[in-house]
């Protein structure tokens, strides 16, 4: 049930927290929707998951002590059928014990924590790093021949003017 606010209806979704609250003793499950994860879990759904390494912010993620650390963020199918959807959630927990966060296909982060603060840690931290490894991925893509945007043209040097110019800014 939605905390603070009394009368509301559950989400939809309230069985996949229950699932990670029963499979990981979590007390607290949060869950978001931002563009970043949502286009990495279609980007890499076939795969079932993407391998977050190599920085720092890692640490930030409970029992991670070094940014040499592999975290595997496991992406699940999404399902109307919520019952069904648990069970494979606590597949998934089951399978990869040390995750903190798995990806919903073309709908978010699920994350969790010990308590609320820690919970917020998680989503913080792993939304940071999927945010970092979109945009990373996004210039491997340019860098790779794929041209997205149009090639900036290098402007011709203009002679130089006998006098300073000044720039009124309209900020």
């Amino acid at each position: 049930v939605p905390v603070g606010k009394p009368g509301a209806r559950p989400s939809a979704e309230t069985a996949l927290h229950v699932a990670v609250v029963q499979s990981r003793a979590a007390g607290a499950v949060l869950h978001t929707h931002s563009v970043c994860s949502t286009m990495l879990s279609e980007l890499h759904g076939a795969e079932q998951g993407l391998r977050l390494s190599g920085f720092e912010m890692l640490k930030g993620l409970e029992g991670v002590r070094t940014h040499e650390h592999s975290e595997w963020v496991p992406i699940l199918e999404n399902d109307q059928d919520i019952p069904a959807l648990a069970r494979r959630v606590e597949a998934v927990l089951e399978r990869w014990p040390a995750i903190h966060g798995f990806l919903l296909r073309g709908h978010g982060l699920y994350t969790w924590g010990d308590d609320l603060g820690q919970a917020r840690r998680h989503v913080e931290i792993l939304e940071f790093l999927l945010e970092t490894m979109g945009r990373l991925q996004g210039l491997q893509a340019l860098g790779s021949g794929l041209q997205v945007l149009p090639k900036a043209q290098s402007p011709k040097p203009k002679a130089r003017s006998p006098k300073p110019v000044r720039h009124t800014w309209p900020w």
